[in-house]
């Protein structure tokens, strides 16, 4: 080959990555790089084919095992070696982030390689230490291989002098792998590793937005704002909660998908599998809405709610003021159940075969491509059901570490915590629990104060519609919950309760005095920056402070 058409071949190829693989037959090279073709989408040069078409070029017949061998061993003779290199770039028009040879048999073919490819090639060797699991192995693929009649043994396999050596290009390999206590998805694991391919596992990718007092913070209005940062919205916890958005002069309540579904229509809504569900409520929502039902993405492990659940939460409505909706008994049944049929979780039902893909899947492939995702946590750090007034409490953990264990993301995966607070915290009516350390208001003072009006008609709880108490805001909470959530931000939302004015504010100074005051004490307390303001529940609602943008691709 020519220098100058080798040099041009080799700036072509630097940013891929080539893999050669050898090993003994049966020693899973075929099958190896089948997974990493579907994993990272590269693409296969088999020298069997090569083999096949130069072969019917010369009208030669190839039907069994030994006949590919020999043919081999004829092309190795007469090109030293470069019928493999010349085959791999020849079938190849456009640059490719993956090519995988299968396979190499003797020095001279990576020699050939590394002169095209130089760098960008890897040489992995698969070599299995048991010759008695390589004939147990080669028995059982006799009769499925469909491109040409296997040998009557392994050993006739090795009557090849090529095939009897090939164990020797170990030495020269740049990888090398043992498979003989590996199941397919350990070698690929290994390979990815040892090839480079494998994202970062502390690449600071994910958001999460959880509130920071005893929910109805405003989560589901700043999730909006945010998500057409986001490649994947993912929503934690269960319909008991709902989240408000505005959306071309309408407002809606999710309850099941994340609240960005409607801002970002490119984003992947994904259900993470410490999700409860109910089927009826997602797919009302999702009628009302006029989300693509294709976008939604559910975890096989997400638990579903029944009827029964929602039944036994009948008591709870009176003893804590509990919207009743099942999450908690499903969370429950999720425990006792095990190994029950009872214990229903969506890959268990028809219903949701459509929707079905697994978390870590998705994560994976966002991760691998260097995508954000944005978890939105529901209801509020004071009602954590280890960290909240127990036992006026949810059924869950209700803070960014509880929504990442929902999900299965690392904490080294987090980029921004972001805590959503509001001027005056609320909760349901009734017995539901303390709030503001005793300091309870009525909604005239709140008004009299803010000069807004018809506030005690527009605060009802999301799904029971239930009228809130409302309370002075609790500095002390404020700072446990920024402690329990390692806040990076604070979205500090309802600024029109501090004053009517902040209402029309579309910039941080025209905050009323009061409010900026307000803001400079909340990032006192928490150490946290005051990212997002929220003047008003309406189209351009936002004051916008943040240093940082998610980018999304």
């Amino acid at each position: 080959m020519a220098l100058a058409k080798m040099r041009e071949w080799e700036r072509k190829y630097t940013m891929a990555t080539v893999v050669a693989l050898s090993g003994s037959v049966a020693s899973g090279k075929t099958t190896l790089a089948k997974a990493l073709e579907e994993r990272w989408g590269g693409v296969i040069i088999s020298t069997r084919e090569v083999l096949a078409k130069r072969a019917s070029e010369r009208r030669v017949s190839l039907t069994n095992r030994r006949d590919f061998q020999e043919f081999g061993d004829l092309l190795d003779r007469e090109t030293g070696g470069s019928w493999v290199a010349e085959a791999s770039h020849a079938s190849k028009d456009t640059v490719e982030s993956l090519i995988i040879i299968d396979a190499v048999r003797i020095e001279q073919q990576v020699s050939a390689l590394r002169e095209i490819f130089g760098r960008s090639l890897v040489h992995v060797h698969l070599e299995t230490s048991s010759r008695e699991e390589l004939a147990n192995r080669y028995r059982k693929r006799r009769g499925s291989n469909a491109y040409f009649e296997e040998l009557g043994s392994y050993e006739e396999v090795l009557e090849n002098e090529t095939e009897a050596l090939i164990a020797n290009l170990g030495m020269h390999a740049d990888v090398v792998i043992d498979t003989l206590r590996n199941t397919e998805k350990d070698l690929l694991v290994r390979c990815e590793a040892r090839l480079g391919l494998l994202p970062s596992l502390t690449d600071p990718l994910a958001d999460v937005l959880v509130g920071g007092q005893y929910g109805s913070e405003g989560k589901g209005n700043v999730s909006y704002y945010l998500a057409p940062e986001y490649h994947s919205l993912i929503r934690v916890g269960g319909p008991n909660a709902g989240h408000k958005v505005w959306h071309d002069g309408k407002s809606y309540t999710h309850r099941s998908l994340p609240s960005g579904a409607l801002s970002n229509p490119h984003a992947d809504l994904i259900i993470g599998p410490g999700a409860v569900l109910n089927l009826s409520v997602l797919q009302n929502e999702l009628q009302e809405t006029g989300v693509d039902p294709g976008r939604v993405k559910i975890d096989p492990q997400v638990m579903v709610i029944t009827d029964e659940d929602i039944a036994a939460e009948k008591d709870l409505r009176r003893a804590i003021q509990s919207t009743g909706q099942g999450a908690g008994a499903a969370a429950a049944r999720r425990i006792t159940g095990r190994g029950e049929p009872r214990a229903q979780l969506a890959k268990d039902l028809p219903e949701f075969a459509s929707f079905l893909h697994p978390t870590a899947d998705l994560l994976h492939e966002a991760f691998k491509q260097g995508n954000r995702v944005l978890v939105e946590g529901t209801q509020g750090t004071g009602l954590s059901l280890y960290h909240g007034t127990y036992p006026y409490v949810t059924s869950r953990d209700t803070t960014v570490a509880g929504a990442l264990a929902e999900v299965g993301i690392g904490p080294r995966r987090v980029r921004r915590a972001i805590m959503v607070a509001r001027t005056y915290p609320i909760r349901v009516n009734g017995a539901s629990g303390p709030i503001g350390n005793g300091n309870e208001l009525t909604w005239d003072e709140i008004e009299a104060r803010s000069g807004v009006e018809g506030t005690e008609v527009t605060e009802l709880s999301s799904v029971g519609k239930k009228q809130r108490r409302v309370a002075e805001f609790d500095w002390a909470m404020l700072r446990r919950s920024a402690e329990l959530n390692s806040a990076t931000d604070i979205a500090l939302t309802f600024a029109d309760y501090i004053s009517s004015h902040n209402a029309s504010a579309y910039r941080y100074e025209q905050l009323s005095p009061a409010t900026l005051q307000f803001v400079e004490e909340v990032e006192s307390v928490t150490g946290a920056s005051v990212s997002l303001i929220a003047t008003s529940f309406s189209d351009r609602n936002i004051i916008d402070r943040r240093t940082w943008r998610s980018g999304r691709k």
